[in-house]
């Protein structure tokens, strides 16, 4: 499942690995139940959160009015990067009635590899 609108209308109670360069973040909401983003990584590509725009606290506490996802292979306004084969921009958009949050994560890779992220419930990865 790479549904992340499954969250709207849910509650997060905490939120772990929410950092650059993380690859893996977990969200445990308020009905007890978890959900991970992450990459499968393989040998040839690298997938992790490039920034986090805005709050995490904002997310916390109040339901998720906003839960989207979008990817794209073009780079995001003023961000250049150095030997671009391949790569993929996936952009986590989550809010709340308190705040936007926009989680960027980048994938590279040599162009035979996946760059894409994962969102499914945790215990539900494979």
């Amino acid at each position: 499942m790479d549904n992340i609108e499954i969250l709207k209308g849910e509650t997060i109670v905490k939120i772990d690995g929410l950092t650059q360069y993380s690859e893996r973040v977990v969200f445990t909401l308020q009905n007890g139940k978890s959900y991970v983003m992450y990459h499968s990584q393989d040998c040839c590509e690298s997938v992790e959160v490039e920034d986090v725009i805005g709050d995490i606290d904002d997310l916390i506490g109040s339901p998720l009015l906003e839960a989207e996802s979008v990817e794209s292979n073009e780079n995001p306004e003023g961000v250049t990067k150095e030997y671009q084969d391949s790569f993929t921009w996936t952009f986590y958009k989550l809010g709340t009635i308190k705040g936007h949050v926009t989680i960027r994560w980048y994938g590279e890779s040599n162009g035979y590899y996946s760059e894409s992220v994962t969102f499914c419930e945790l215990g539900n990865e494979w």
